[in-house]
């Protein structure tokens, strides 16, 4: 670990020791010219990434003592095209679920999208209009288990409509994850999403709001709402910031494996403010 001033974005010990091992066995099977000056530590290309994903600053704006921004961005955009980033995602997933008590795989799933603003980083034919949020940017199509949990997530323009967004993403939950048997959505999905699941073994259910004023979290999809809360928490993903849609799914998936890993060793949530014992105030 860096002898460096700790960020409270870092990887502690226990959350770097649940991802090492994939990692590791990512560099190890890297061959080629070049490969052999290892001058970068993983752990620290981690915890750059995970400071852009959670201050939302650009890459550029790196402080100097994590490794230059372009390495960091190459290991980024590596990981994304090799699926290392899904592979730890996906670990840790499976071992959140079954510190739940929940078998690895989910037989069950919510869907359900979310618009947002991009940066000029964003060409404008990747960019489109959400009529109804009145928002110019992305769309993120998001499939959760029942713990809220990243299944699958499509990145669009906002103007692709929720059910043409849903089929997509209905397709690569039918591929990646088979026993998923159900899956809920709100009333913005038509009968072509429902149809759609049923010709892949998909039970698709609208799930209505129950009172007709006032704040209720909808029944069986409020999971997904909390979801987006999470992503929220960590603000790269407060706006669309990236050039490609792969890259900016892949700022979807770290932002879950931060918090997937803070579940699983207990850690608190991140915060700005400065904990009591700090302040030299009694408590």
């Amino acid at each position: 670990m860096s002898s460096r001033h700790p960020y409270r974005s870092d990887v502690s010990d226990a959350r770097w020791a649940l991802m090492e091992p994939v990692f590791t066995a990512w560099r190890a099977a890297r061959t080629g010219p070049g490969v052999g000056a290892r001058v970068h530590d993983l752990r620290e290309i981690v915890n750059a990434i995970l400071y852009v994903n959670r201050t939302g600053i650009p890459w550029e704006y790196l402080p100097h003592d994590f490794p230059p921004y372009k390495t960091v961005y190459d290991y980024y955009a590596k990981w994304e095209a090799d699926g290392t980033t899904q592979q730890v995602h996906d670990l840790l997933r499976e071992r959140t679920r079954r510190s739940q008590g929940r078998r690895p795989g989910a037989s069950a799933a919510v869907l359900d999208a979310q618009s947002v603003k991009t940066s000029s980083n964003v060409a404008e034919a990747d960019q489109g209009i959400d009529a109804a949020k009145r928002i110019k940017g992305r769309k993120r199509h998001l499939v959760t288990d029942t713990l809220g949990l990243l299944l699958a997530v499509i990145v669009t323009a906002a103007s692709i409509q929720d059910s043409e967004g849903g089929r997509q993403a209905l397709d690569q939950v039918a591929a990646q994850h088979p026993g998923v048997v159900k899956v809920w959505v709100d009333g913005g999905y038509n009968t072509t999403t429902i149809n759609h699941g049923a010709r892949l073994g998909i039970d698709v259910e609208v799930t209505k709001r129950t009172a007709p004023t006032g704040f209720q979290p909808p029944p069986k999809r409020w999971v997904i709402e909390r979801t987006f809360g999470w992503l929220m928490q960590h603000r790269r993903l407060a706006r669309d910031y990236e050039a490609l849609p792969q890259r900016s799914r892949t700022m979807v998936l770290w932002a879950m494996t931060n918090k997937m890993s803070r579940a699983l060793t207990g850690e608190a949530t991140q915060t700005w403010r400065t904990p009591p014992q700090e302040t030299g105030r009694l408590t």
